[in-house]
C-alpha cells in the first residue's frame, strides 16, 4: 500500500527520536498502535456492512429471477390441467427413462424388491 523502503523509516525514526524523545517514545508507539488498530477495525465494519448489502442485493435479483420462472412454470401448467400423456413434465433435454415410473404401473410392479425376492412364490 505505501511503498516505504528501509532509508525512509530510518529517517522517519530518527526525526520521531529528536522530535518526541527517547523516553516518551513507547507511550507514542503505543497510541499510534491504538490508533491503527481503531482505523483497520472500523474499515473491516465499513467492508463487511458493503459485502452484506451486495449480498442482499444479489439475493433479491436471484428472488426476482424465481419468482419470474415460477409464474412462467404455472402459467404454462396451471394447477389441475396435465399435461400430454398425463405424465408429469420432465426437465427439458431429459430422456424419458430417467423419470419413475407411476405408483401403480406394471413396470413399476415387475422390478419392486419384494417381487424379485419372490421368484414366482405367493405371499401368505
Amino acid at each position: 500500500m505505501f511503498d516505504i523502503g528501509a532509508s525512509e523509516l530510518l529517517v522517519i525514526a530518527v526525526v520521531a527520536i529528536v522530535v518526541i524523545g527517547p523516553k516518551d517514545m513507547p507511550m507514542a508507539l503505543r497510541a499510534a498502535g491504538r490508533w491503527i488498530g481503531k482505523l483497520r477495525r472500523m474499515s473491516n465494519h465499513v467492508r463487511s456492512g458493503i459485502d452484506e448489502m451486495v449480498r442482499q442485493a444479489e439475493m433479491e435479483d436471484m428472488e426476482k429471477k424465481w419468482a419470474a420462472r415460477n409464474a412462467e412454470i404455472m402459467a404454462r401448467y396451471p394447477t389441475g390441467s396435465e399435461p400430454e400423456g398425463g405424465a408429469a413434465p420432465k426437465p427439458d433435454g431429459a430422456p424419458e427413462n430417467l423419470l419413475p415410473p407411476a405408483a401403480g404401473s406394471a413396470e413399476s410392479r415387475a422390478t419392486s424388491p419384494a417381487d424379485a425376492g419372490n421368484s414366482g412364490q405367493d405371499r401368505d
